[in-house]
């Protein structure tokens, strides 16, 4: 196969037609243990807002450099939030092409999470002549988080789980990290936008404009291009989804070029579990065909809680910021 599968998850949404909830949570299931990867179109998320968000992100990327420098990660402290410049961050050790801004679910000092000194948690930083971007970027972020929401429910049932399963317990309070990300146009043509990598965490439901650039490894090797689909969101299984299913869906790597000679942009909304939430396997048959991963780590092995998980991970894309910013919890 060269294209990847398309699911309306709209059933999802509504949930008021049993036989539509089945397919679809059929459909899910089988995408995610052979691609790991899959178009969610029906999504709810207003074409209006897509266009807001990506106006506001060349916005703010316009801006001079000192500009977005005001609002730097290394300001944000162990909330870590802000932008970073281009090669600012790392895959697989390895500068990106793109320069970025990291946001998440908005959480003021009164928030106990917070006032406990829980890190990637906190308030985002926002640049202060562009009031444009906080509005697009906080109306997005509720919109795909009950996209988000309606895709667990069809993963839930996929696995043979009630279809609250999840939100019941470990995204019962998910950790939202929301991201903005810029590539230039002016690379040479084998540029990595972004490295080859899989997502760390459970499931990201990713936006992106016109342009292009993301390919998904499948499982015989061979890339698959991932070009845009109107608004379709373009949804990804992490590995700690991987691992939760004891290898029943499969956390495929990707990476992206943008070879468009155009300045993309893509925003990744990651759903993933309760910082506190433990991240034991859930109670499915583990899979017969366990692939091995790109990168040699079993995923299998993670213990703890989701908050331990990630933090070990964090650290290792922006490893001069990470002692620093989270205050020794790395």
């Amino acid at each position: 196969m060269t294209s990847l599968p398309v699911i309306d998850i709209g059933p999802l949404l509504a949930m008021d037609d049993a036989v539509a909830v089945e397919r679809t949570a059929a459909a899910i299931g089988a995408a995610s243990a052979e691609y790991g990867f899959f178009y969610a179109e029906g999504h709810g998320i207003p074409d209006a807002l897509f266009a807001r968000l990506e106006a506001a992100g060349h916005a703010f990327f316009a801006l001079p450099e000192a500009d977005k420098a005001a609002i730097a990660m290394a300001k944000g402290g162990t909330a870590w939030r802000g932008w970073f410049p281009l090669g600012g961050e790392l895959t697989s050790g390895r500068p990106d092409r793109k320069e970025g801004l990291y946001l998440g679910e908005e959480l003021g000092p009164d928030d106990p999470r917070v006032a406990a000194g829980w890190p990637l948690h906190g308030a985002n930083l926002w640049p202060g002549d562009l009031p444009a971007l906080r509005g697009a970027v906080e109306d997005y972020l509720a919109a795909s988080v009950a996209a988000a929401e309606a895709l667990m429910r069809g993963m839930a049932l996929a696995l043979g789980l009630p279809a609250d399963h999840f939100a019941a317990g470990i995204t019962r309070r998910p950790t939202l990290l929301f991201r903005i990300f810029h590539y230039p146009p002016d690379g040479a043509p084998d540029d990595l936008g972004v490295g080859e990598h899989s997502d760390y965490g459970l499931l990201t439901l990713l936006g992106q404009d016109a342009h292009g650039g993301l390919e998904v490894r499948a499982a015989d090797g061979s890339w698959i291009a991932v070009p845009p689909r109107g608004h379709a969101l373009v949804v990804n299984i992490g590995d700690m989804f991987e691992r939760l299913t004891r290898g029943r869906f499969r956390s495929a790597p990707h990476r992206v070029i943008n070879a468009s000679g155009r300045e993309r942009l893509s925003w990744p909304l990651f759903y993933d579990p309760d910082f506190a939430a433990s991240v034991d396997p859930l109670p499915v048959p583990a899979t017969t065909r366990l692939l091995p991963r790109w990168d040699g780590v079993d995923v299998h092995q993670a213990g703890g809680t989701y908050g331990d998980y990630l933090l070990g991970k964090v650290g290792k894309v922006f490893p001069g910021l990470a002692g620093k910013a989270l205050g020794g919890f790395v």
